[in-house]
């Protein structure tokens, strides 16, 4: 009743509702902004992964190419080689007609007989020699039909890992893509829901002054839930748990199951220190208020999947002018963020 008069005694100002809307504009952008950042740093990591495998790949073709170029050049050695034995064997065989020519050009008389046997087994010894040089010229031919379909297997070899390379490319682009594309569509889908679960919460607990938006979070001040310096939740508090746990299960039913998904609770603390056997510092407060309401919440069905309990003590004031007992109040609250996990 008090509040309801309060109210009714209080002039309508708008500013404070224009800069909260402003504040809420600036706040998804940053959202919007971290999402897309860590959206970058998942892509660099799948991204390094892919230029790990096309270093392999062109590390790859580089031995083919080297390897490749020593065949050539092995080929090129053994055509020189080839040729020079081609021209001693014409030479040979120029040498040899040329004898067969002296021996047979006119009759020997009885005493050239021993000049005539030399210069037949001086014919016989080029035939000897024309015939190995036939036969090297034979296997230097093998060999260079033997390189040449190595270096035609080489070809064939890099132009694959060229189109490997090329058709792994396409695939890393296209996946960025699509991955740029399905964390935009998460991103969109989780922000619609997050809107639907704060407007749910609101017409539940209707228009309190004590719980508010601030940008991507619902916030309500410690004392809606838990008394000075506790962390146990007050009787009359339940009430206002049981209503968040139903509008949390009717969330649940709501996203589908594809989107991970997850709701913060923050617990914060104002700047002055506590020091009790329970609660050493405000760190332990703010994780104790967190957890009690997490366990509340899963003892009304919520899943436990879809909760986190977070403690910040007094460390993310909302109201920097700590030291006066308005900015205390506010900085004293517990937070729900709708988030992916």
């Amino acid at each position: 009743m008090a509040l309801g008069r309060r109210g009714r005694d209080r002039q309508i100002d708008y500013w404070p509702g224009f800069v909260d809307a402003l504040s809420t504009l600036l706040l998804v952008f940053i959202f919007l902004l971290s999402v897309f950042m860590l959206t970058q740093f998942f892509l660099t990591q799948e991204m390094s992964g892919k230029d790990n495998v096309m270093q392999r790949l062109q590390a790859q073709i580089r031995q083919l190419t080297e390897l490749l170029s020593l065949e050539r050049a092995t080929g090129q050695t053994a055509d020189g080689e080839l040729a020079t034995l081609r021209a001693s064997l014409e030479a040979t065989e120029s040498e040899r007609d040329r004898l067969k020519g002296q021996l047979f050009a006119a009759p020997a008389p009885a005493s050239d007989d021993g000049r005539t046997r030399a210069l037949a087994r001086e014919v016989d010894l080029q035939k000897d020699v024309a015939a190995r040089a036939v036969a090297q010229i034979e296997l230097l031919n093998q060999q260079i039909a033997a390189l040449r379909r190595q270096m035609a297997a080489l070809e064939e070899a890099l132009n694959v890992s060229e189109k490997r390379d090329a058709e792994s490319q396409t695939k890393i682009t296209d996946l960025g893509r699509r991955l740029n594309v399905a964390l935009a569509q998460r991103v969109q889908e989780l922000t619609r829901f997050r809107s639907e679960f704060f407007g749910r919460l609101r017409e539940i607990l209707g228009n309190r002054p004590d719980v508010r938006v601030v940008g991507d979070r619902f916030v309500f001040q410690s004392e809606v839930f838990f008394d000075r310096g506790a962390a146990t939740p007050r009787p009359e508090a339940l009430a206002e748990l049981d209503k968040l746990a139903g509008a949390i299960l009717d969330l649940e039913k709501s996203i589908p199951p594809d989107i991970s998904w997850a709701l913060r609770i923050d617990g914060h603390t104002d700047n002055r220190p506590i020091a009790t056997p329970q609660f050493p510092s405000n760190w332990e407060l703010s994780a104790a208020r967190a957890i009690a309401v997490v366990q509340y919440l899963i003892s009304k069905g919520v899943s436990p999947q879809h909760l986190i309990a977070a403690g910040f003590g007094e460390y993310q004031p909302i109201d920097a002018a700590a030291a006066t007992e308005d900015a205390r109040a506010r900085n004293r609250r517990i937070e729900l963020k709708l988030t992916e996990r």
